[in-house]
Formats: structure tokens, sequence, C-alpha cells
């Protein structure tokens, strides 16, 4: 972590495997700084869970961040460069793979069960959340070890030196991280 101050935070993208609770850190954070939240799967994602060409996610990512502040949160290494290159901090939400399913299936369930909608009329359903191939449970489970793998040397490359990297390893931990962020403004 570099000597920056929380009052310093003006572009942050979030980071973690599926169900560590970026969107929810992301949009958080939005909040307590007054900036604008940029999802990055409402971008990606189409209807009837369509992935938009990667030109035109980049253009659109490139664009939704165009602002001098914001939060914005997701992996896709697709528009990284992009991300990266305007972020001054990333939030990596490093927790334990317990955790992460446990949250990811309960999210799921009540995702499921409630019928949510999310990005576009996409909703979860139990059948490809448990039985299918692109389950977002099974795609959590094996991204997790990746990303914990990825990350750290991600951060060394000269191109993202630039960035303030704050990793927290438990919900305890993000939520006193906020709470700090919120009392410096």
């Amino acid at each position: 972590m570099s000597g920056r101050q929380e009052t310093d935070l003006r572009r942050i993208h979030v980071v973690g495997t599926s169900g560590s609770g970026k969107t929810t850190l992301a949009r958080r954070l939005a909040q307590v700084l007054d900036v604008p939240h940029v999802e990055l799967d409402a971008i990606f994602w189409g209807p009837d869970w369509t992935e938009t060409p990667t030109d035109l996610f980049r253009q659109r990512a490139a664009r939704a961040l165009e602002g001098e502040a914001w939060t914005t949160d997701g992996n896709y290494s697709k528009v990284r460069d992009i991300v990266w290159g305007r972020a001054d901090t990333v939030v990596w939400l490093n927790f334990p793979l317990a955790l992460i399913l446990w949250r990811v299936t309960t999210r799921t369930l009540r995702r499921t069960l409630t019928r949510e909608e999310l990005w576009s009329g996409n909703r979860e359903t139990l059948g490809k959340a448990f039985f299918h191939r692109d389950s977002i449970i099974f795609y959590a489970l094996r991204t997790h070890r990746r990303r914990r793998c990825q990350y750290p040397e991600l951060f060394k490359r000269p191109e993202y030196r630039h960035l303030r990297v704050v990793e927290l390893h438990s919900p305890h931990q993000a939520r006193r991280w906020l709470k700090e962020v919120q009392s410096s403004r």
C-alpha cells in the first residue's frame, strides 16, 4: 500500500472472485465519496446472457470511466488496461475460498428465488447456477486460486505501479476500511 491517504481516492476499481462483494463495496464506496459507480457487468452482459463484443465493451468502458472520479468493479481482463490505466486505487477482496463459496451460493439462491433482474433483463436460474458448466458457483471455484496468483504479479507490472493497492482479507476488514474512508472525508 502506498503512503497516500484515503482522501486521495478518486478512481477506484474493486476486484475479487465472484461472490466476494465487489459490486456492494464499489456501490457503497461511491456513496461515501459521492462519485458515480460503474458496474462493468452491466456494460458487458446483453440480453439472454450474451457477451458484448470486445471492441464495443472496450468503447463502453472507456466512455463510462472518462470522468475524474468514479468507482467500478469487475475482473475483466479485456478492459484491464483501460480501467487500471485510469484508476488510482485497486481494492482487492482477497477472501478465503470457503467464504466465497458460501456467499456466491447464498446470493445465487436469493437471486433465483426472488427472480432478481441483474442486467439487460437477465436472471439467474437454479439449473444454470448449480447444474450448468457455466455455473457462477463453479466459476468462482475455478477462478479463486488463479486470481490469488495473478493479481500480485499484475500489481508488479510497470504500467500498474502507479496504483495504490488495498488488499482486504475479510468482510470485517472491508467494513473497517470503508469506515476509515468515510471518516477521512
